[in-house]
């Protein structure tokens, strides 16, 4: 019987493949081999990031001028793909590239774009974001760090937790409160961490999962920051949560890629095992059952893969709405969770071995049905749109 026709994704083209063969190659050689290291350390190497910007693999989004790659989402889900397929889950490079960098890109002054973003795609600055407070998740309007003015800096107090990048970060995009209740009294001030008095990293979370992703909790006593550094300058006063809604989306998205990227990967690592693991002289795969449900893995597998395109389509085009986007987030993440689970049963024992990367793969895929919005939260937008 004739294979299943290769799938390609329809926005693919050959300069991404191009992309996806440096992402791959790269992975492979400066990745793969330090991931045990990394995992008990409980963060990548710092020069790995200079590394990745002197691979061009940093903030391939980003306009030419501000010393970016030039290019679109597209490069981001290549990149964020490959990482996947390499059973990466600590490299914090999506919140580098495709969530801190577009935050400037889009609300920064020229001046603030000028001077942050060439050093965000070298890898020379590391960038990460600081919305979720102890007392405050999925509500952004809760938010109780606050920042006022004291001639020509402002006076930032309080905290925040699950900071990934936050041990390296050298630039943090806060949600501070500048004046008032809701959502009206939030602007996002940019700190400049290196000596930065009153700035302090607290203990580095101890997780179920993401062993290497140097989540954080970061804390603010009277840390003054250049009035200047309030993002988009004057003008942005008051529009933080403006701001963040209108990026949502694509973080959600960029969440949902990694997602079935993952769930392909842990699939086709299940079927590879089943046909040269052998149980009572053949091979696994040869039983009826194991047969039929890798069957569905795969078929499902495909299935939020097109669900996932699509929206990629529609963000390439200006079009994808948070609805929408949020529809790619849950399910994606959903079926990552089920499939990699699945997958994880296909190896029996040996796949509850951390020395498995469908283990590491298992332990890390809960995180994504929380982070970037709970899928709870996700319906719930859904539901008003309906």
């Amino acid at each position: 019987m004739l294979a299943p026709a290769p799938y390609r994704s329809p926005w693919m083209t050959e300069d991404l493949d191009d992309v996806r063969a440096l992402a791959r190659t790269f992975f492979e050689r400066e990745l793969t081999p330090h991931v045990d290291r990394w995992s008990k350390a409980g963060a990548v190497d710092r020069e790995f990031w200079n590394r990745a910007g002197e691979a061009g693999l940093l903030c391939m989004s980003i306009p030419e001028e501000y010393g970016g790659g030039g290019g679109t989402f597209a490069h981001e889900a290549v990149i964020a793909e490959e990482q996947a397929r390499a059973v990466d889950d600590g490299w914090g490079s999506q919140v580098h590239s495709a969530i801190v960098a577009h935050y400037i890109l889009a609300y920064g002054t020229e001046e603030q774009k000028q001077r942050w973003l060439p050093g965000m795609a070298s890898g020379e600055l590391v960038g990460a974001i600081a919305m979720t407070e102890p007392g405050a998740g999925s509500d952004l309007q809760a938010l109780r760090t606050s920042a006022s003015l004291d001639g020509e800096h402002y006076v930032v107090d309080g905290s925040k937790t699950f900071v990934s990048n936050g041990l390296h970060a050298d630039l943090v995009v806060i949600v501070v409160r500048t004046g008032g209740e809701g959502g009206r009294g939030l602007s996002l001030i940019v700190a400049e961490t290196t000596d930065l008095p009153g700035f302090s990293r607290g203990r580095q979370l101890e997780k179920v999962g993401l062993k290497y992703q140097d989540t954080m909790e970061l804390f603010f006593e009277d840390m003054r920051v250049p009035a200047d550094n309030v993002l988009g300058g004057e003008a942005g006063l008051g529009r933080g949560f403006v701001q963040l809604m209108q990026q949502l989306g694509q973080e959600r998205l960029i969440i949902a890629v990694t997602a079935v990227a993952a769930a392909e990967t842990a699939v086709r690592l299940a079927v590879d095992y089943a046909k040269e693991r052998e149980a009572f002289g053949r091979p696994i795969l040869a039983f009826q059952n194991l047969r039929f449900e890798l069957a569905e893995c795969t078929t499902e597998a495909l299935a939020t893969r097109t669900l996932v395109d699509h929206c990629i389509g529609l963000h390439l085009q200006g079009r994808l709405d948070p609805a929408t986007a949020s529809m790619a987030k849950y399910f994606a993440t959903d079926k990552q969770c089920e499939l990699i689970d699945r997958a994880l049963q296909v190896f029996g024992g040996y796949g509850f071995m951390t020395e498995y990367p469908i283990a590491r793969m298992y332990a890390s895929a809960r995180v994504q049905k929380i982070y970037g919005g709970t899928n709870e939260i996700m319906k719930e937008l859904i539901g008003r749109s309906l």
